[in-house]
C-alpha cells in the first residue's frame, strides 16, 4: 500500500486544567511514530463516565482521593477505534500482522512493562513496572482517542478483527471489556439470577447482555422510559428504583431469596447501598462503577459473613478479554445501543452524562477512512 499522507497539525478536544472546559483545538502537533509504535488515524470513540470524572478532577484513586497526577494539557478518550497509517521503523519486518490500514483499538491501558507478576499472570492492567519502568494508560498519562492521530505502543496493540463494525467495537473496549469481566468474575451458571444496577447505562447494557449470553436469568435496575426499553429488548426483566418501594424486597420475591450475583455499574453511592441485601447465600457483589469521592459498600461484616458473600472488583480487563468482548459483538450475540455524534459534541455529551440522560452509549465520529 502507498504511503497515507500524514498532516503536521490537527483538531484535538483538549482539557487545560482539571475542572477547566473543553477546547477544540486545531493545530495540535501530529506525533510520528517512534521505532516501537504505530500512528493511528482515530476513527471514532465511545464518551466514558471515567473520561468525565478525570476531567473535573474527580476521579477516585483506590484510596478515595481524587486522582491528581493526570498530564496536563489533557486528552481524554480510551474507547478509539481506528486505523494504523504510519508504522516505526523496521516493525513491517518484525510482525507482519501490523500494517497500514489495520483496526485496532485504544483503550484505557497504553504501555505495560510485561515483566511483572500481574503482567505476566494474565492481568496486565494491574501492571506495577519493573526496573524504573512506569505503566501509563490513555486516561491520566498519555493523550487519548479524542484527536484525529494518536501513537500506540507496538508492542501492546489491541489489533482487532478487520470486519467488526467499529462503531460498535469502539464502546466495547471499555464498556463492554469491563461489564464482560464482571460476568466472568461472577461465574454465573445457566438459569441463575444475575442483577445488574445502572442497567440502562453504556456499561450495564453490556452486562445484561453478556449475563443473558451466558444463560443467566437478568434483572436490570435502573430508572425512566428509555432505559426501561432498552433493558426489556434485550430479554432482561426491568425494575425502576424511583417507582419501587422495596427494590430489594421486590429482587429477592423475584428471585426466590435473592441473587446469585450482583454487578454495579454505575458510579454513584447510592448504587452501592444495598447491593448485598440483594444476594442470596453465597452470592457474589460485583464492583464495576466507581463513584466520585471514595463511596463505601453499606453492608455489615456480619451479613458478608453468615450469608458467605463474596466481594469482587474489576478494573478494566486484559487484553485476551477485549477482544473475548469483542468476538461476541462481532458475532452479534452482543447489540450494543449506541448513538453516533459529531465530535464536537463532546461537551455537551458531558453534560448529559452528568445528569444520567444517556441510555446506551454515546460514540463521537472523530475522523473517516
Amino acid at each position: 500500500m502507498a504511503p497515507i499522507p500524514i498532516p503536521d497539525k490537527q483538531t484535538v478536544a483538549l482539557v487545560r486544567t482539571l475542572g477547566g472546559p473543553v477546547e477544540f483545538v486545531s493545530d495540535y502537533p501530529v506525533k510520528r511514530p517512534g521505532q516501537d509504535e504505530v500512528l493511528a488515524k482515530v476513527l471514532y470513540c465511545g464518551v466514558c463516565q471515567s473520561d468525565l470524572h478525570t476531567r473535573q478532577g474527580t476521579a477516585a484513586g483506590a484510596d478515595g482521593k481524587p486522582i491528581t497526577n493526570i498530564k496536563l494539557p489533557h486528552i481524554g478518550g480510551h474507547e478509539g477505534v481506528g486505523r494504523i497509517v504510519a508504522l516505526g521503523n523496521g516493525l513491517p519486518e518484525r510482525d507482519p500482522s501490523i500494517f497500514i490500514g489495520a483496526l485496532v483499538g485504544i483503550r484505557f491501558a497504553s504501555r505495560i512493562c510485561r515483566r511483572c507478576e500481574y503482567c505476566l499472570g494474565g492481568t496486565e492492567q494491574y501492571c506495577q513496572g519493573v526496573a524504573g519502568f512506569k505503566p501509563t494508560n490513555h486516561l491520566h498519562h498519555e493523550d487519548g482517542a479524542f484527536q484525529e492521530y494518536v501513537c500506540l505502543d507496538a508492542g501492546y496493540l489491541t489489533l482487532l478483527p478487520q470486519d467488526v463494525d467499529p462503531i460498535m467495537a469502539a464502546p466495547t473496549l471499555c464498556a463492554g471489556l469491563t461489564a464482560y469481566k464482571a460476568v466472568q468474575n461472577a461465574d454465573l451458571e445457566v438459569g441463575q439470577w444475575l442483577v445488574v444496577v445502572g442497567a440502562g447505562g453504556g456499561l450495564g447494557q453490556y452486562a445484561v447482555q453478556y449475563g443473558l449470553a451466558r444463560g443467566a436469568r437478568v434483572i436490570g435496575i435502573d430508572s425512566g422510559e428509555q432505559k426501561r426499553k432498552l433493558v426489556e429488548s434485550f430479554g432482561a426483566t426491568f425494575l425502576d428504583f424511583r417507582c419501587s418501594a422495596d427494590v430489594v424486597h421486590e429482587v429477592r420475591c423475584s428471585t426466590t431469596s435473592g441473587a446469585h450475583a450482583v454487578i454495579v455499574t454505575a458510579g454513584s453511592s447510592a448504587a452501592f447501598a444495598q447491593a448485598a441485601s440483594m444476594l442470596r447465600i453465597g452470592g457474589t457483589l460485583c464492583c464495576v462503577g466507581i463513584p466520585p469521592g471514595g463511596g463505601h459498600i453499606e453492608t455489615t461484616v456480619a451479613e458478608i459473613v453468615i450469608k458467605g458473600l463474596k466481594i469482587q472488583g474489576n478494573l478494566v480487563g486484559s487484553l485476551k478479554e477485549c477482544l473475548e468482548a469483542v468476538e461476541q459483538v462481532r458475532m452479534g450475540l452482543v447489540k450494543p445501543q449506541v448513538f453516533v455524534r459529531p465530535f464536537k459534541d463532546l461537551p455537551a455529551v458531558y453534560e448529559e452524562l452528568e445528569k444520567g440522560d444517556i441510555p446506551g452509549r454515546v460514540v463521537l465520529q472523530i475522523g473517516d477512512m
